[in-house]
């Protein structure tokens, strides 16, 4: 038998610790897993039709890559799941710019960057509901160093700008943001 007050209080916090993680990552994990998403009950499937290619000197994947990832956001991150023949709703669109640009340094840095920006126009379609149907452009940039070819960075660039787009898109769909 161990009375001992200093061991039972160590017992007592230790349970209540345990207690307060395993409260905290319920909840986070009840957060995460909710995303916030308002989609209406009646919608049920998606289609994200694959993306033209519309802007000059793109890479010809650009627009498959892009595609891909939307699909890949909605279906890991909302209940719909993926039709191609009868969607409740779906994503048609284009990428429309791809720019690289030299920015100029700001005051006080000497060091001036190239920029990469990435546009695409979407249409958002809800066969239930036209009401909820929209036409929007989103373009987001990054930044890389000038002394840096672009084809060495290139693919981490459109990684970082699609996922962004792809936030932005999914937002205006399914979060009322």
């Amino acid at each position: 038998m161990n009375d001992n007050p200093v061991i039972v209080l160590m017992k007592s916090l230790q349970a209540t610790l345990m207690f307060l993680v395993l409260l905290v990552l319920i909840l986070y994990s009840g957060c995460y897993s909710f995303k916030g998403t308002s989609i209406s009950p009646d919608v049920k499937t998606f289609y994200v039709a694959p993306f033209d290619n519309n802007a000059p000197d793109a890479p010809p994947t650009l627009s498959i890559e892009f595609s891909e990832a939307l699909r890949e956001k909605i279906l890991n991150e909302s209940r719909l799941v993926l039709d191609d023949e009868n969607p409740d709703v779906e994503f048609v669109g284009a990428i429309t710019t791809w720019r690289v640009s030299s920015e100029a340094p700001k005051p006080g840095e000497l060091v001036a960057f190239n920029r990469l920006t990435i546009g695409v126009r979407v249409e958002y379609i809800n066969h239930r509901n036209e009401e909820e149907n929209w036409k929007s452009n989103f373009s987001y940039f990054a930044d890389f160093d000038a002394n840096q070819n672009l084809l060495d960075v290139q693919d981490q660039l459109i990684e970082a700008i699609n996922e962004e787009l792809v936030n932005q898109i999914f937002n205006k769909a399914f979060t009322n943001w």
